[in-house]
């Protein structure tokens, strides 16, 4: 039962981490690609390390060796530091696009640059 729960966290995160792939090949510009990269390697990130998880604690249930203890604790160590970066190097790199100028293509609107404009004045 366990081994179908891990299959399936694997499954789930192959696909994800498939569509952000795609996603840096199909979309038109770095904001987009940013946007789809980021959120479905996150997602698919997840997956993958819930499934580590829960392989070391069947194991760790199994053998009652503590080194399963660890690397649970150091898979989950892992995936915090994702989601704490993850978002921070989007967010610095779509800020850095766009104060080198590069706009999103459909862009009509740029209400941060008037912000920063009004700012600056």
């Amino acid at each position: 039962m366990i081994e179908y729960l891990i299959l399936t966290c694997l499954a789930i995160s192959v696909t994800f981490n498939m569509l952000g792939s795609i996603a840096l090949h199909r979309f038109p510009d770095v904001y987009t690609r940013l946007h789809g990269a980021t959120k479905c390697t996150t997602f698919g990130t997840i997956f993958a390390t819930f499934a580590v998880v829960i392989f070391a604690l069947a194991r760790l249930n199994e053998t009652r060796n503590p080194k399963y203890l660890q690397m649970a604790l150091h898979s989950l160590i892992a995936l915090l530091a994702l989601l704490l970066t993850n978002p921070v190097g989007a967010h610095a790199i779509a800020r850095a696009s766009h104060l080198s100028g590069y706009l999103p293509k459909r862009a009509v609107v740029d209400a941060y640059l008037e912000r920063r404009r009004e700012k600056d004045e």
